[in-house]
């Protein structure tokens, strides 16, 4: 997605400061960030944020940071001391949203809870970001992704019927949760508009990955049902299933709709089928997908994913590759909507990573820089503040940047 540089972002003016870590709450900030808002990054001097050491390096540089970090400015404070604290509220009065994970009762000790933020700057918007949320029986226990995963019943419906529980081998709860925060940020900030006055978002990274499971808490209150673990089938219709090909790659097929079921049985030969009295109903598709997945794979089976994907797309059957990243990152339709789009880093040179994650027409999100290293730019963000050499030089000799 080719962005002028002076186009228009939609969140242009608007201060976040992201004092979050790992990784709901430092994600909604950069959701924000690609659309325009201006995102200052704070940080422990001495404990940067753990993303900036998860998974791969080069040159001792953490990837993740790169993609997690970027079109942020990077300063340090530490908040526990007379000086961060001050400095801290001195940002806050000229910033419209905060972004926190600390457990609950962390920033009341430091003397920077609700309270103290909203009387620097009534308009604020603070995003609490936290496991469990702010109240409740579990709210002060630790907590990450991996733990609403298993709590949600995500875990429980994940796997083959007769293994065990599987958990995504990413930040899945995470990344859902940040998704939600950034909407629940600008929804507060939509109210702010209205009413002139910010407020506090109490998210819990346990309540959106149950949002998105649909409405198993419906079914299981209106008639007791529990969803079991289908593996690649669905409860719900059939044939539903990823199938080996005869060069040995994967494809997945879906036909949610029963016109696309009726096309792939005519395309595997199997035609006879869409005449049974079951085939009527997806739910009743799916009490015979043993039938039905045998039909599919066997036909399958005996082609290249070449030919296969010829064939389903000729058919209009729903059809697609199940890739890995070395895929994705050749696959044509993410080539045309720059879905991996190249950035210039001052430190690693030109990366490639996730672009933004919509397009507008008008005012377009754009990635203006990768993760910052480490207090990049905390005398200049200071310096716009009004510290003069003196004060930076004082709050150095705290320990406080």
């Amino acid at each position: 997605m080719s962005t002028p540089a002076n186009a228009p972002q939609s969140l242009s003016g608007l201060r976040v400061l992201d004092l979050a870590t790992l990784f709901a709450g430092p994600m909604a900030a950069t959701l924000l960030g690609d659309f325009g808002a201006e995102v200052i990054k704070v940080e422990h001097p001495d404990r940067p944020d753990p993303s900036r050491g998860h998974g791969p390096a080069k040159q001792g540089i953490g990837l993740w940071w790169k993609v997690l970090g970027r079109n942020k400015r990077a300063i340090t404070l530490d908040l526990s001391k007379p000086g961060g604290r001050a400095t801290l509220l001195r940002l806050a009065a000229t910033a419209d949203v905060v972004i926190e994970n600390f457990r609950p009762g962390t920033l009341e000790k430091w003397d920077l809870g609700w309270a103290e933020l909203s009387a620097a700057n009534p308009r604020l918007v603070l995003a609490r970001v936290t496991a469990f949320g702010q109240f409740g029986p579990y709210a002060h226990r630790p907590g990450f992704g991996t733990l609403a995963e298993a709590l949600s019943g995500f875990a429980a419906l994940t796997g083959e019927p007769d293994a065990p529980p599987t958990l995504p081998p990413f930040g899945l709860a995470d990344s859902v949760a940040a998704l939600a925060t950034a909407y629940a940020v600008l929804t507060a900030l939509a109210a702010r508009d209205r009413t002139g006055d910010g407020q506090v978002v109490d998210m819990a990274i346990i309540e959106p990955i149950l949002a998105v499971l649909g409405p198993q808490p419906t079914w299981y209150d209106q008639l007791g049902h529990v969803q079991e673990r289908t593996g690649n089938r669905s409860a719900n219709n059939a044939p539903r299933n990823t199938y080996r090909t005869a060069d040995g790659l994967w494809v997945a097929v879906s036909t949610s709709a029963q016109s696309v079921a009726e096309r792939v049985m005519r395309l595997v030969g199997r035609p006879e089928l869409i005449e049974e009295p079951w085939f009527a109903t997806g739910a009743e598709r799916a009490a015979h997908a043993d039938v039905l997945d045998e039909a599919v794979g066997s036909w399958i089976a005996a082609r290249t994913r070449a030919e296969v994907l010829a064939a389903f797309e000729k058919a209009q059957a729903a059809v697609a590759p199940v890739q890995d990243v070395r895929d994705v990152m050749a696959d044509p339709q993410y080539r045309a909507l720059d879905t991996v789009t190249t950035v210039a880093d001052p430190e690693l040179g030109p990366l490639r990573m996730q672009n933004v994650l919509f397009r507008l027409s008008a005012t377009p999100g754009a990635i203006r820089w990768a993760g910052r290293p480490h207090g990049a730019d905390t005398d200049a963000v200071l310096t716009e503040l009004g510290l003069t050499p003196a004060g930076l030089r004082a709050l150095r000799e705290e320990g406080a940047v």
